[in-house]
């Protein structure tokens, strides 16, 4: 059976071989790389040699145009064929011109993604419809990679950008029709994480807050949506934001609280299992609460720290590092109390708030937690750090000492 062979070029430029990353030297050759994507987003239509010499040298810009395009292309072909036999073969060379072609049962995630932009309009069924949805979102990690060396790279990227965000659009009134408005959160929060600024997601996603009687996420949202256009963009909220909050202020204004309701919500809560996950604007505000019981009760709480180190085999794709970053978040999440708080501070580092806790039973939890990370992942040979401290007055001081706990595989 052959290996399986795949490509990625969303987000980052990668190639698999049966799902293991491989050392890419194709990515060291930023003209090559673009070469490369630049005929596979051709779907295999040719691309004349005239067209490629203008778009990786413009006017000129090497002596000799179609002897520098033929040296790139064989040397491409070579370095592939060291990845994977025969890869060197899917630059296919046509009268004139070239054009990509895929080994048998090669995946590449932008042309994935291309037909599943083209069929998705076309899908009837809504099942399997929300199943295409859901690919989308699995196969788009960023925005489509650019070596900065074809200037129609970026008119590709920002083609694909306003794709996916109609394709989501077109999901979230799917969801809408069903009335999943949970599912409604989670889209919109997937989608955001590729563009932060797109206001139609965050009145989406407050909608779907709103019709789930969380009125007041809705107005957490609403304030961090704002403070990104003002922070990043330095300006107000457009007018479809501001339309949208003065509908969500008159809503709540006229809001009549119901009794059952709100104490069937809390009954509901309180049946959760496992520790709580958050965003560390809420992990603040908990924080902040915690602070005044402690003052009050006379209690202790320790504030815990895991960062989650380069591999020993180099750096690991932003793909895999988020893969294992949710994987110690559920660890934590499934092993820790109901009342300890998580929250994913950074893209390697997660914080944990412990209360009534000592620095001796809070160091064995830590250790405990080093172990079931490495029982999840016993060959990847990341380092995890971990550190802990006394929240309070005497913040990092235990025994009079700042104390690090650190764990390495």
């Amino acid at each position: 059976m052959g290996q399986s062979v795949r490509m990625t070029m969303m987000g980052s430029f990668q190639i698999f071989i049966d799902e293991r990353r491989v050392e890419n030297p194709v990515s060291k050759s930023r003209k090559g790389t673009a070469l490369m994507e630049y005929l596979v987003l051709h779907r295999g239509a040719s691309v004349t040699n005239q067209q490629l010499m203008q778009e990786l040298w413009p006017e000129h810009s090497v002596t000799n145009p179609e002897n520098a395009l033929k040296t790139l292309v064989s040397r491409m072909r070579l370095l592939l064929n060291q990845m994977y036999s025969g890869l060197g073969s899917c630059i296919v060379s046509d009268r004139g011109a070239y054009h990509w072609q895929s080994l048998p049962g090669m995946a590449i995630d932008a042309v994935e993604l291309l037909d599943l932009f083209d069929e998705i309009p076309n899908q009837t069924d809504p099942e399997l419809q929300r199943k295409m949805y859901q690919r989308v979102l699995e196969l788009y990690q960023g925005d489509l990679y650019q070596t900065g060396d074809i200037e129609a790279e970026s008119g590709f990227a920002q083609q694909m950008h306003g794709k996916f965000l109609s394709t989501m659009y077109g999901y979230i009134e799917l969801l809408r029709k069903a009335e999943d408005y949970n599912e409604i959160c989670a889209v919109c929060r997937s989608a955001l994480e590729v563009d932060s600024f797109d206001d139609r997601l965050h009145i989406e996603l407050m909608k779907a807050m709103i019709s789930l009687n969380r009125t007041s996420d809705a107005l957490v949202q609403y304030k961090h949506a704002t403070n990104l256009t003002y922070r990043y963009l330095g300006t107000p909220p457009s007018p479809q934001m501001s339309a949208f909050y003065q509908e969500m202020n008159k809503a709540r204004q006229s809001l009549k609280l119901n009794l059952e309701a709100i104490r069937e919500e809390l009954h509901n809560s309180s049946l959760e299992r496992g520790a709580f996950v958050c965003d560390y604007e809420m992990f603040k505000a908990i924080y902040s609460l915690e602070m005044r019981n402690l003052e009050r009760l006379g209690t202790t709480m320790f504030l815990g720290i895991i960062m989650i180190g380069d591999s020993d085999e180099g750096d690991y794709d932003s793909i895999r590092q988020d893969n294992i970053m949710n994987g110690l978040i559920e660890i934590l999440r499934d092993n820790l109390r109901k009342g300890d708080i998580i929250t994913h501070f950074s893209p390697s580092v997660v914080a944990l708030l412990l209360p009534t806790v000592n620095y001796k039973t809070g160091s064995m939890v830590m250790e405990r937690i080093r172990k079931l990370f490495y029982q999840r992942y016993p060959s990847s040979h990341i380092p995890f750090h971990s550190r802990l401290g006394l929240l309070g007055k005497d913040a990092f001081k235990v025994g009079g000492d700042d104390e690090d706990a650190v764990a390495e595989e």
